[in-house]
């Protein structure tokens, strides 16, 4: 089961995941990041745009890795674009497995590779006008360790 989708829209991480979970009722464990736009310091909004013909299609070769990769029940991948408020869901990461660790090690490949490989620019307004954020050294390191690490059987 494989649940992609691009989002213009807020939603609410609660109703995905009740959903996610009814469709993988074999599934011994399900593990779930849900990130939001950070409040901390000056921040006022967040704003997530995209190359449309690449982003929808780069997320499903993305959860077709991590299918391929793990032994996975599910997966469920939620991106917002658009303007965000502090506090608001951005993304919603959800693997489903027989076992723990296959939906944690997958959940995590998932956002490593959303956080720095993937189709989204993300800029910020703080009280002086807008200012574009780029990936930090530690989410390229997240990133790089997925190339070293074997494929789970």
């Amino acid at each position: 089961m494989k649940d992609v989708r691009l989002l213009d829209t807020g939603f609410s991480a609660g109703e995905g995941l009740a959903h996610f979970a009814q469709k993988v009722p074999d599934a011994g464990g399900i593990v779930s990041f849900v990130g939001k736009v950070r409040g901390e310091g000056d921040v006022k909004a967040l704003e997530l745009s995209h190359y449309e013909p690449l982003t929808l299609p780069g997320m499903d070769a993305l959860a077709d890795q991590a299918l391929a990769r793990w032994a996975l029940e599910g997966l469920m991948i939620w991106h917002r674009i658009g303007v965000m408020q502090p506090g608001a869901p951005i993304v919603l990461v959800s693997a489903a497995a027989k076992h723990r660790r296959d939906a944690f090690e997958a959940a995590d490949f998932v956002m490593d590779h959303l956080k720095s490989d993937a189709w989204f620019w993300k800029r910020e307004r703080r009280s002086d006008g807008w200012h574009w954020i780029e990936p930090r050294e530690q989410d390229h390191g997240d990133l790089a360790r997925w190339d070293i690490l074997p494929k789970q059987d």
